[in-house]
């Protein structure tokens, strides 16, 4: 998950102490048509990828609805056009984010 010339962004959801935590990770390369899933899980898998995120320097955004719309999506897969506005608009506010950063 390291980010190059590319765009990584992880989303988890966890509700409830009796829901377990999911998460999905995004990539937007250059060339691209659409983000693709990069990486996705439950419980541990989830853990290990919102870790991986952290230690990239990755985004990570909780957004459990969205969770549940990507988690249907099969590793590679391109995200659906239903879904490329909010997609947009999040990855924009990440680019944003990303500028006013200092980095370490």
């Amino acid at each position: 998950m390291a980010p190059t010339s590319e765009s990584d962004s992880s989303f988890e959801r966890a509700s409830g102490p009796q829901r377990r935590r999911q998460a999905v990770a995004l990539a937007y390369r250059d060339g691209d048509d659409a983000p693709r899933v990069l990486a996705k899980g439950y419980g541990d898998m989830a853990e290990r990828i919102l870790a991986e995120a952290k230690r990239q320097g990755i985004y990570v955004h909780d957004a459990p609805e969205l969770v549940s719309l990507l988690m249907g999506l099969d590793l590679d897969e391109r995200i659906p056009p239903l879904l490329y506005q909010v997609i947009a608009e999040l990855l924009v506010w990440v680019y944003e984010l990303e500028k006013t950063t200092p980095e370490e």
